[in-house]
């Protein structure tokens, strides 16, 4: 059997549209038919989702995939049915079924299609790699060869929900200092704009002298409200050009390499990627993924293109019999807690629970990096701000002062 959508017209008029389980599209429409339906549109999800997906990834490098949360709960929900001795089609087909949105049940029932056409698991994900990452569809596969998919699912979920959580904390712990600088923004425009050009007219009116912090203030005011577009313009123009450029293989591999040179943006970089590539390495090596697989699945979890990168040329040196602590110091990027680690558990033959705890510490020193880095932000912009404010009240005050000397 495999998994149809359809598009169709009830009783009433009303397009419905759904999922449908046969043997073919004509029995579909014979059972929307049944219905008193009239089928408007009949098609295979896996065929179709197939097709959308690869070409997507042909155009961006990604398709529209499932999010962490989705692909986490789908995860946790398929390795509990598995672990209670449920065969993996009866399980996908009750994960579909507990999917409230169409789109994640469709993949579902898609995958549960090419199960029961004799494919694995694995191999049925592989048809839509744009929902389930690789890192992901090569540990269900070691599960499966080894025997042990309800243990390696649960992995998994545990894995996906751990990164959707530490990607959660780095959001919520921006987002305040972003809002901050958003807002100061907003109010430094609206006194230049607003609230200096009509206090600063009365003293320029009156004809007396202007001191200087007040001069520069009439020309900073004046300047804004003249060619505020145009810097708008300039700034949105900035930014495309920039992300036009770092689209280009080249320069991104550039850019990114520069970016891990730096002193504050570099460490906390190091520490996302290193935090990244531990983690996901520490679940392949578990599952039973031979080391130099891992590597290479790990070095595209990485968002730095440099990194990434430098762990090809560790998986390649591996590849050729060095250890892998040497390979990944002669990197440079790797902090030398983590590499004592890894080669503690190449000495003691616990590599993939070494790898765990480097994760693990990775992940605590980047949230510490965090902490600091946002506890640093947020006095730096608030003494910003207060020296703003500072300077427009006293380009307002000194001429009031200097009028007072006048009379007197």
């Amino acid at each position: 059997m495999a998994a149809f959508e359809y598009t169709a017209l009830d009783a009433a008029g009303s397009q419905q549209k759904g999922t449908e389980e046969a043997d073919s599209a004509r029995q579909v429409r014979q059972i929307l038919r049944d219905r008193g339906w009239t089928p408007l549109d009949v098609s295979d999800v896996s065929g179709a989702r197939e097709k959308r997906g690869n070409s997507l990834e042909a155009e961006s490098g990604a398709g529209r995939g499932l999010s962490a949360t989705q692909l986490a709960m789908v995860t946790r929900q398929l390795a509990t049915l598995i672990q209670a001795a449920m065969p993996v089609e009866e399980a996908l087909l009750a994960v579909a079924e507990q999917q409230e949105q169409r789109r994640l049940r469709n993949v579902m029932l898609a995958v549960r299609t090419r199960v029961l056409e004799g494919c694995t698991l694995a191999q049925g994900m592989n048809a839509f790699p744009s929902h389930f990452p690789r890192m992901y569809r090569a540990t269900v596969d070691a599960g499966e060869q080894a025997g042990f998919l309800d243990k390696v699912l649960l992995r998994l979920a545990d894995y996906t929900e751990q990164r959707m959580l530490s990607r959660q904390k780095v959001q919520m712990a921006l987002l305040y200092p972003a809002l901050l600088m958003l807002s100061s923004l907003v109010i430094v425009s609206f006194l230049l704009g607003y609230v200096v050009p009509d206090v600063i007219k009365v003293f320029i009116d009156s004809g007396q002298s202007l001191p200087l912090i007040t001069r520069v203030l009439v020309g900073a005011s004046d300047g804004f409200q003249s060619y505020w577009p145009w810097l708008l313009i300039g700034i949105l123009g900035g930014g495309a050009a920039l992300r036009y450029a770092l689209r280009q293989p080249v320069i991104r591999v550039r850019w990114h390499r520069r970016l891990l040179s730096l002193f504050v943006i570099g460490r906390f970089s190091r520490s996302f990627n290193t935090s990244q590539f531990a983690s996901t390495l520490s679940i392949l090596t578990r599952s039973d993924v031979s080391l130099v697989d891992a590597l290479t699945i790990a070095s595209r979890v990485v968002s730095n293109d440099a990194f990434r990168d430098a762990v090809g040329v560790v998986a390649r040196k591996v590849s050729e019999g060095i250890s892998l602590h040497r390979a990944l110091r002669d990197t440079h990027l790797f902090p030398p807690m983590m590499l004592h680690m890894i080669a503690s558990g190449e000495a003691m033959g616990e590599l993939d629970s070494m790898l765990e705890r480097a994760a693990r510490n990775q992940q605590t020193d980047l949230e510490n990096r965090i902490a600091v880095l946002v506890g640093l932000f947020e006095p730096l912009m608030l003494v910003f701000m207060g020296g703003v404010v500072l300077l427009i009240v006293l380009a307002i005050l000194l001429p009031i002062l200097n009028m007072n000397t006048l009379i007197t």
